[in-house]
């Protein structure tokens, strides 16, 4: 194998789920500022997700709407303008 092909930072990190209070921890070398405790009573880096297999739909089997960035709200609004336009 080639020397120093793997990052250097490999450790281990906790992503969750935001949308639906779900963590797991695993190994990862993404780079992140926050911190969390975890059940072991170690503090982990965190990673922070939108939407993992415990929120999306197609591992879930339930159609849910995920609206973290306001995409829905913009869209609404530019849709009002929109029709105020034409009519």
């Amino acid at each position: 194998m080639k020397k120093d092909l793997h990052p250097k930072n490999y450790r281990l990190v906790v992503f969750k789920d935001i949308s639906c209070d779900h963590s797991f921890i695993t190994k990862s070398a993404v780079d992140t500022k926050d911190t969390i405790k975890w059940e072991d009573g170690n503090e982990y880096p965190l990673v922070k997700l939108e939407i993992s297999n415990m929120s999306h739909p197609f591992y879930t089997g339930k159609m849910k709407l995920v609206d973290t960035a306001g995409r829905v709200d913009k869209f609404r609004t530019r849709y009002e303008k929109i029709a105020k336009k034409n009519d």
